[in-house]
């Protein structure tokens, strides 16, 4: 039985922060794998040229991705472009694929100022590239998770158009917070610019995720009272925990849905997982209330 009724429901969800360290791959990972083990199709793609949500899934940017075989080379300006069901790849997580990352990304930064200097019209219309390309695959998946560079190009405005929802990882510290205040006013006067344009700014929902939360720290949780204050029920209920077994497996290139249990002392395991399971399991009720699912 299909999870949503038609492709024109497909929840793209756009991960982003301005700055970095604030957990936003490592949200990424665990929120796909976690929508795949419940049984959703779900396409991870890999817009950061670090391309650490690729190497987490057992992907070497700089051995395994050939020319061509990042998302660039599904939204390129020239003759090379490719269909993007070229450049999926399956993972070994039943009913998760991924688009990986590389540098080679960076060169869509580079030639969208050409783009849009040129006589072309169609080409000036770049944040339409990433729309059509996911398009062109949305019967195939239910879920689209991108991993989004922590900087505010052309490659984030694009992912920030096609999305159907918006999650903002944020550390609960006051510089992480101006940071991401900052990052949302040159957000939202870009994306003026572009709706005015003809781009489609409408999400299912917008939500504030805390990140690295540690609750006894006294002045973390007077941010996230700030922050709560502020963005009311558009911060997640649940935030996510600092945890050692998290960056542990991350040594390993491993998420927490991949390690034993026996690896780490169970209270740490468990705290952890539960963690994680709240923060998903959460956005796994704002995608089926998008659905019109209870």
């Amino acid at each position: 039985v299909p999870w949503r009724s038609g492709a024109e429901h497909l929840q793209v969800i756009t991960v982003v922060n301005f700055k970095g360290g604030s957990g936003k791959t490592t949200t990424a990972a665990h929120l796909a794998q976690y929508l795949a083990l419940r049984g959703y199709r779900v396409l991870a793609i890999d817009l950061d040229p670090q391309a650490s949500l690729s190497a987490l899934h057992g992907i070497q940017p700089e051995f395994d991705v050939d020319d061509n075989q990042t998302l660039y080379g599904a939204i390129r300006y020239d003759g090379e472009r490719k269909d993007l069901r070229g450049i999926i790849r399956k993972t070994y997580f039943t009913n998760l694929d991924l688009v990986p990352g590389n540098l080679e990304l960076m060169e869509f930064e580079h030639e969208t100022p050409k783009a849009l200097a040129g006589s072309n019209p169609t080409e000036r219309m770049f944040f339409t590239r990433m729309d059509e390309a996911l398009a062109s695959v949305a019967d195939d998946y239910d879920v689209v998770v991108i991993d989004c560079p922590p900087q505010l190009g052309f490659l984030t405005m694009s992912a920030l158009c096609s999305a159907t929802a918006v999650l903002v990882t944020v550390h609960p510290q006051m510089l992480d917070v101006m940071s991401m205040c900052q990052f949302l006013i040159m957000t939202s006067d870009l994306l003026s610019v572009v709706a005015d344009a003809g781009g489609n700014m409408g999400y299912d929902w917008m939500r504030y995720l805390v990140t690295r939360y540690e609750p006894g720290d006294g002045p973390q949780n007077q941010m996230v009272s700030f922050m709560r204050s502020l963005f009311g029920d558009h911060v997640l209920n649940y935030p996510m925990l600092k945890s050692t077994a998290i960056s542990d497996a991350g040594i390993t290139k491993q998420t927490l849905y991949e390690v034993s249990r026996d690896q780490f002392t169970r209270s740490t395991y468990d705290r952890a997982l539960e963690a994680l399971d709240n923060v998903n399991g959460e956005i796994e009720q704002l995608i089926r209330s998008a659905w019109g699912r209870a």
